[in-house]
């Protein structure tokens, strides 16, 4: 059955969040507020946060600034991942994937099924790992984010949760690089 193991220590994670959006400012994010307070609530760190307009080239910059900030062990977007012209952020975190993580996708869509029906199917969510680093995207909406954190990262960003989850993947996310440097 999963669920948290007690004789396990907590790891706080440090968790940095993106907003992509044309038209929000710090004041009327409340999406990234509320990834802020739910990752702060569960003793995850707030590594780092920032706005970021609907670009790829920009999102990529940030991106990369945090995949190589050893600060940095995940980051967390919401917004953009919808489908108009100006929703990008699924290209620009799939430009820099090392792995997807495709089951994340599918399985956000799964659980956004049962609230909001065939909607879901609009959602672009991904994830996946560059460097050593999770990167996830959400939709932009509050609901949207309440339920990726509490039905999957919430678990899955907590070492204690078993039978598996990422934290406990962290030291092995490069193995591939340390293959090719022997």
């Amino acid at each position: 059955m999963p669920g948290i193991d007690t004789s396990r220590e907590f790891i706080p994670v440090r968790i940095a969040v993106l907003t992509v959006s044309d038209t929000r400012g710090l004041a009327e994010d409340r999406s990234g507020q509320t990834l802020v307070d739910r990752l702060e609530g569960a003793g995850h760190i707030l590594a780092d946060r920032k706005i970021i307009t609907d670009d790829i080239p920009d999102i990529q910059a940030v991106l990369k600034t945090w995949i190589a900030d050893d600060s940095v062990d995940a980051v967390i977007s919401t917004g953009g991942t919808g489908v108009t012209g100006r929703d990008v952020t699924p290209e620009a975190f799939s430009g820099l994937y090392e792995k997807e993580i495709a089951g994340f996708g599918e399985l956000f869509r799964m659980l956004s099924y049962q609230k909001i029906g065939t909607s879901t199917i609009q959602s672009r969510a991904t994830a996946g790992v560059a460097g050593g680093t999770y990167l996830f995207a959400l939709p932009g909406s509050t609901g949207a984010v309440k339920d990726a954190w509490d039905d999957i990262l919430v678990h899955q960003l907590d070492y204690r949760f078993m039978p598996c989850n990422f934290v406990e993947l962290f030291d092995r996310l490069q193995e591939h690089q340390k293959r090719t440097k022997s």
